[in-house]
C-alpha cells in the first residue's frame, strides 16, 4: 500500500505545476522513508533543489531522515555536514541509523556532539542513545543521559522511561531499573516485561517469578515474551519441571519457548527429557528449529553419546539452514558431539567449515581435547589462541579450567582476573572444581563465598567438593542455605550430599536426606540415590539393612547396587548376603569373570573351599577366565 501511494506520489511530479510546496515535497518524502525506497527517494532530492528548497532547513531535515531511514547513511552525512545547525530532528535520523546498525559507540558520541553544540534532545532521541549506552554496558554515560531525560522533562515518557528500565538492568543496576519502574504514573507490558527480563538477566529469579504475580494484579496478563522469561527463570533455578507448567499454559509457544525448555533440561543434565522434547516438537508444531534450538539438542546429544540422534540433527540443520550460517553458529555443539562419539573425521570435517577466526570455534577444540582426557593440549590450544590474538571468552576459560592441575590452574586463575572474568558464574563454577580436584578446598570455598550470584551449578560443585574431602557435615549445611537462595536441589545435588554423607560416615543423616528426596522436595529418587545409600550402609557394616533397603527399592537393581553390596561383603566375609549380591549380579552380567572371582574368594577367605571351587568350576563352565591386567602405557592409549 505504502509503495503504491509513493509512486502515485512520484508519478505526479511530471503532471504538477512547476512551483511544487515544501509540504508536498515533506510528502514525498515521508512515503520514501516509509517505505523504505531509497531509489525514489534519489529523484525527489533534485527536485528539491529545482524548486529552490535546497535552502529550506524544514525540507533538509525531512531529505536526511529519508536517507537515514533507507539506510544511505554516506548521502546523510553528506548532507548533514552541510547543515550549519542541525535540528534535533536531524540528528535524531542519525542517531537512529547508529542505534539500529549496531554502530552504538557513534551513537552514544553523536548523542555528547549533539549536547555540546547547545541542541535539545527530546522523546525521540532518549530511547536511541540510552539502547546504546545499555548495549555498550556504560551505565556512566547512561546515567548522564538519565539527567538529560530529567532536565528536558521527558521522565514521565512511556517509551523513554521504559529505555531507561532497559539500560539499567543491562548495566547491572537493576535497583535504579527497579526505581524508574515503580515511579512511571503510565506502564505498558512491555516494562513488565522489561523489568522481569532485567531480574532474570541479573540473576534474581524469584523476583522474576514473583513479578509476574504483580503484573497480573495490575492488570495485565502475561503475552508470549513473559511466559518465556518466566520459563528461563524456572530453568535456571534448576526448576525446569515448573518451566513445563508454564509451557503449557502458554497458548502460543514459540520456537523461543521450545529452546528454552530443550537447553533447560540440557543443562541440569536432564538430557534424554531434552531431546524428546525437541523430537515432540518437531512431531506437535509447525516451528522450524532455529540455530540456538539445534546447538541445544546437539549438546544433549554429547552428553548421552547419541550420535546417530546428533547425526539426525546434523542432516535436519543443512537442510533448513545455509552451511554457512549453520557451522558459524552450530558448529561448535556438533563439532564436539562428533569428538565425543569417537568420530574424529566427521569432527574434523566440522572444523574445516568452521570460521578460525572465531573464539568459538578454539571453544570447542578445547572441549573436543578435554573430552578425549587430552589436557595438555587444550592447554596448548589455549597458549596458541593467546598467540595468535583470539580473545578468550569466559567459556575458553570454563572449559580448560577442569583439566588444570594445580601448577597450571594457578596461572589461569590469574589470567581470569587480568580479563575481570572473575565474577563470571560459569568461570567461578570452573575454579571451584578446579581447586576442589586439586586438594585446595579451603581455596574453593573462598572463591564460592565471595560469589555475587550462584547458580545450581555453584551449589552441586561445591558441595561435590566437601564430598569429595570428606567434609560431610559442611556439605549438608549448604542445601537449606541453597533452598533459601531460592534454587531448587536436583538430583545430582542429592548424588552429591549423599556422596558426602557416605565419605563422612553420616549414616543416619544420609538416611534422613534420602528420604526428604520425595518428602521435601517431591522428587522421585533415582537409581544413583539409591546406590549411595546401599554403599553407605555396606561401608558401615550395615549389611542386612543394606540388603533390605534393597529389597524395598520400587526399581529393579542395577549391577552398581549388587556391587557395592559384593564389595562390602567381601571386606566384611559375609558369605550369605555376599553370596546374594553375587548371584544377582552374575544373572545381571554373566559374561562378567569378576563376580564369580569375588564370590570365590569370599568363601575361600572362611575357608568353605569346596564352594569356593565349585564358584570357580562354574566360571570355568561358562568359558571364561580371569583377564590379565593391563597397562594404559604399553597400549599408548
Amino acid at each position: 500500500m505504502i509503495n503504491w501511494r509513493t509512486r502515485r506520489a512520484l508519478s505526479s511530479l511530471s503532471r504538477t505545476p512547476p512551483k511544487l510546496s515544501s509540504l508536498e515535497l515533506n510528502n514525498l518524502l515521508r512515503h520514501c522513508s516509509n517505505s523504505k525506497s531509497l531509489n525514489q527517494g534519489k529523484q525527489v532530492h533534485p527536485q528539491i533543489i529545482v524548486h529552490g528548497f535546497h535552502q529550506n532547513f524544514f525540507v533538509i531535515t525531512k531529505l536526511i531522515q529519508m536517507y537515514a531511514d533507507c539506510d544511505d547513511l554516506a548521502s546523510a552525512h553528506k548532507l548533514f555536514d552541510q547543515v550549519q545547525q542541525p535540528n534535533v530532528f536531524a540528528w535524531t535520523a542519525v542517531l537512529a541509523f547508529y542505534s539500529r546498525h549496531g554502530l552504538y559507540e557513534e551513537c552514544v558520541g553523536g548523542y555528547y556532539k549533539l549536547r555540546s553544540l547547545g541542541v535539545l534532545p527530546d522523546g525521540y532521541v532518549f530511547p536511541k542513545v540510552l539502547r546504546a549506552c545499555g548495549q555498550l554496558l556504560c551505565l556512566e554515560s547512561g546515567m548522564l543521559v538519565h539527567k538529560d531525560v530529567i532536565v528536558c522533562g521527558c521522565e514521565l515518557n512511556l517509551e523513554v522511561s521504559n529505555s531507561l528500565i532497559d539500560m539499567y538492568a543491562r548495566c547491572w543496576d537493576v535497583k535504579a531499573a527497579r526505581q524508574v519502574f515503580d515511579e512511571m504514573l503510565e506502564r505498558h507490558l512491555l516494562s513488565w516485561n522489561l523489568m522481569i527480563s532485567g531480574y532474570v538477566g541479573n540473576g534474581l529469579l524469584e523476583m522474576a517469578v514473583a513479578f509476574l504475580y504483580y503484573m497480573r494484579l495490575d492488570g495485565f496478563e502475561p503475552d508470549t515474551v513473559t511466559w518465556n522469561m518466566i520459563m528461563d527463570a524456572y530453568c535456571l533455578m534448576g526448576r525446569c519441571d515448573e518451566a513445563w507448567e508454564i509451557f503449557e499454559e502458554n497458548r502460543e509457544p514459540n520456537i523461543v519457548s521450545w529452546t528454552t525448555l530443550i537447553s533447560g533440561y540440557s543443562r541440569i543434565g536432564e538430557h534424554e527429557k531434552s531431546l524428546w522434547i525437541f523430537k515432540d516438537m518437531l512431531n506437535r508444531s509447525m516451528l522450524l528449529p532455529d540455530l540456538g534450538c539445534l546447538s541445544s539438542a546437539l549438546a544433549s546429544c554429547r552428553h548421552l553419546g547419541a550420535l546417530t540422534s546428533g547425526k539426525e540433527i546434523h542432516g535436519y540443520g543443512i537442510k533448513i539452514i545455509t552451511g554457512h550460517a549453520f557451522y558459524s553458529s552450530a558448529g561448535a555443539a556438533l563439532l564436539t558431539m562428533y569428538s565425543k562419539c569417537g568420530r574424529s573425521q566427521e569432527a574434523r570435517n566440522v572444523f574445516e567449515l568452521m570460521d578460525k577466526s572465531d573464539v568459538v570455534t578454539w571453544n570447542a577444540m578445547i572441549l573436543c581435547f578435554v573430552d578425549l582426557g587430552l589436557g595438555h593440549l587444550a592447554l596448548e590450544c589455549l597458549g596458541k589462541m593467546q598467540r595468535l590474538g583470539i580473545r578468550n571468552d569466559q567459556t575458553t576459560l570454563s572449559t580448560v579450567l577442569p583439566v588444570c592441575d594445580f601448577k597450571s590452574g594457578q596461572p589461569v586463575h590469574s589470567y581470569v582476573i587480568k580479563c575481570g572474568f572473575d565474577s563470571v558464574v560459569l568461570v567461578c563454577n570452573a575454579l571451584i572444581h578446579m581447586y576442589s580436584k586439586c586438594g585446595h578446598i579451603e581455596s574453593s570455598y573462598s572463591i564460592f563465598t565471595i560469589m555475587v550470584n550462584r547458580d545450581l551449578i555453584s551449589w552441586n560443585t561445591m558441595i561435590g567438593g566437601f564430598a569429595m574431602h570428606g567434609i560431610g557435615q559442611v556439605a549438608l549445611q549448604l542445601l537449606p542455605k541453597m533452598v533459601s537462595s531460592g534454587l531448587c536441589p536436583n538430583s545430582l545435588t542429592f548424588t552429591s550430599a549423599l556422596s558426602a554423607c557416605n565419605h563422612s560416615g553420616l549414616v543416619e543423616e544420609g538416611l534422613k536426606l534420602f528420604h526428604s528426596i520425595s518428602n521435601d522436595f517431591g522428587l522421585a529418587p533415582r537409581m544413583e540415590h539409591y546406590a549411595c545409600v546401599v554403599d553407605m550402609l555396606a561401608r558401615a557394616g550395615r549389611l542386612e539393612d543394606a540388603l533390605n533397603f534393597i529389597h524395598e527399592m520400587p526399581l529393579e537393581p542395577n549391577k552398581r547396587i549388587w556391587g557395592a553390596l559384593l564389595a562390602a561383603c567381601q571386606e566384611c566375609q559375609n558369605v550369605n548376603i555376599g553370596k546374594v549380591a553375587a548371584e544377582h549380579l552374575i544373572c545381571l552380567e554373566p559374561e562378567h569373570a569378576g563376580h564369580y572371582i569375588t564370590l570365590s574368594n569370599i568363601y575361600a577367605r572362611v575357608g568353605r573351599w569346596d564352594d569356593a571351587v565349585r564358584v570357580r568350576k562354574q566360571m570355568e563352565g561358562r568359558g571364561l577366565t580371569k583377564q590379565s591386567g593391563e597397562s594404559w602405557i604399553e597400549r599408548g592409549s
